[in-house]
């Protein structure tokens, strides 16, 4: 398996994304789309030199997978200017060749996160999909193998995520944000020139569709979870003909914006701190000792922040801001398996002296990156270029201040991020409406207390999507397949082995419970 770098897991799993500019269609799609939204995009024929080109296939590094890599080209709809890109691609073969039904396509979530790992993980989870399909992954363009975007060093990225407080609302600190974005954003046009306009998704999904007819396949299935259930429905949209079954999980609301999907973020994390994280540590307070009740757990959090605030405490080298807290926390709260750590992570932080060195050196590198370099670059590419958003900076300062005031929690970071893609340079990325037309019923899941991909959006993606059917999950955690619910299992696993579908929308209990 190829060795990929993973953002720092306190915030990569957190990211999903912002603003651009008025999009505006292009190539072919340009006259389809001179009335409004339209499903897909039209893209000249593939040149010869791309569609006969052979994945070579060869053992992935340290790994059960095959690993390969493909040529596309840098803009689909111009396809014969600019350099090519490189895509690396990954597969696990069906175990059972006599029965195998197809390829299960997949992809990684962020968006910035490495796919090519992903296949074997499956596999591992469920034998009997792994019998049944070859299951393939990628790195998205701009991400890990694959021609990567490129902006600020690491040291930029700790500045602008881990320095100072992200709820100070002062003058200064405001302007200090919208300078260090500007500043990012000259990095990624510095460093990765004209590749910035074509990471987005539309642009990958014409990866996708090489991908598919390099394997030699007429269909595909396909399972996405979090960002990779957008990616997930705009292939479905562009290309509904090449889909065989389709299984999206913890879904992003994919049949409107960035903006829109991100400014619902603090409430669903503040929801699930709340209603979840801090009844569950004030039932533990016998263990934990930060509260006998959710509203003393919460005290003794506020009172940890406040002294990060006025004091921030070095470990072995790393200094812990309340900006490193606040993302330690989001993190924690993607799945109910990790808030014992959490809670660790909290007493630890009141009384640092008495852990021992061990443990000291654990929480440095923990805590050091809240998000990695590679990452930010591929997250802030996709997430600024793919919808339009608001570009006045005076909208974005009101906005974020009642963000912080309401749903501090990840509220206190939308100014941050927000204030990255109101300097994005302008996107023409196509304005892409899913709708469902064309496909077979697509299995949506998603938990009713997901941080991250949160339910109402989710619901709003299942309506805009015609014919699909949405598994509720009775819990929080963020990724319902492949996370122990037999329930959940049975239905996808149902699903793409024997196309079996609930009669209507259903739920399954919490696993956690």
């Amino acid at each position: 398996m190829h060795v990929f770098k993973k953002p720092a897991r306190w915030l990569a799993a957190a990211a999903c994304g912002l603003f651009a500019a008025a999009a505006l269609p292009v190539g072919p799609a340009s006259a389809a789309a001179a009335g409004g939204a339209v499903p897909g995009a039209e893209a000249p024929p593939v040149p010869a030199r791309y569609r006969q080109q052979q994945l070579d296939w060869q053992p992935c590094t340290g790994g059960s997978l095959e690993c390969a890599s493909m040529s596309v080209p840098r803009d689909w709809y111009h396809p014969d200017s600019g350099p090519s890109l490189t895509i690396a691609v990954s597969r696990h073969r069906a175990a059972d060749p006599a029965g195998r039904r197809g390829v299960l396509m997949m992809a990684a979530g962020g968006p910035g996160a490495s796919g090519l790992p992903r296949p074997a993980r499956l596999a591992s989870y469920s034998p009997k999909l792994a019998d049944a399909y070859d299951i393939v992954g990628f790195d998205q363009r701009g991400v890990g193998a694959s021609t990567r975007v490129v902006c600020s060093d690491q040291e930029k990225v700790d500045a602008i995520f881990g320095g100072g407080d992200l709820r100070d609302r002062s003058a200064a600190a405001v302007r200090q944000t919208f300078d260090r974005a500007r500043d990012f954003v000259q990095d990624c046009k510095r460093n990765s020139g004209g590749l910035l306009p074509y990471i987005t998704t539309d642009q990958a999904v014409h990866d996708m569709d090489l991908y598919r007819e390099l394997l030699g396949v007429e269909k595909v299935s396909y399972y996405g979870p979090s960002y990779a259930s957008f990616l997930g429905a705009y292939y479905a949209t562009e290309f509904p003909r090449r889909v065989e079954r389709a299984v999206l999980d913890s879904n992003i609301d994919f049949t409107g914006d960035w903006q829109s999907f991100l400014t619902g973020q603090p409430m669903s994390f503040q929801r699930r701190f709340e209603q979840d994280f801090l009844p569950w540590l004030a039932k533990n307070d016998a263990t934990y000792h930060q509260g006998r009740t959710p509203e003393e757990a919460q005290a003794s959090y506020e009172r940890l922040r406040a002294a990060l605030h006025d004091r921030p405490l070095d470990v072995e080298g790393t200094v812990i801001t309340p900006n490193h807290l606040d993302a330690a926390t989001t993190d924690a709260l993607y799945n109910a398996d990790k808030f014992a750590g959490l809670a660790s992570l909290l007493g630890f932080l009141e009384h640092p002296d008495q852990a021992p060195a061990q443990t000291r050196k654990a929480v440095a590198g923990q805590l050091k990156h809240l998000m990695g370099a590679d990452f930010v670059a591929d997250f802030f590419a996709v997430t600024c270029g793919d919808t339009p958003w608001n570009r006045d900076s005076r909208y974005w300062v009101a906005q974020s201040a009642e963000a912080t005031r309401t749903h501090p929690l990840a509220g206190a970071r939308e100014l941050t991020y927000a204030s990255v893609c109101a300097n994005w340079p302008r996107s023409k990325a196509p304005r892409i409406k899913v709708t469902g037309e064309g496909l077979p019923p697509v299995l949506m899941l998603n938990s009713r207390k997901d941080p991250a991909t949160y339910y109402e959006a989710a619901v709003r993606a299942h309506r805009g999507l015609a014919g699909s059917r949405l598994v509720t999950v009775e819990g929080g955690d963020h990724g319902q397949f492949q996370n122990g619910n037999a329930c959940v299992d049975a239905h996808v696993e149902g699903y793409l082995l024997d196309g079996t579908v609930p009669a209507g929308d259903t739920t399954c209990p919490d696993a956690k419970r």
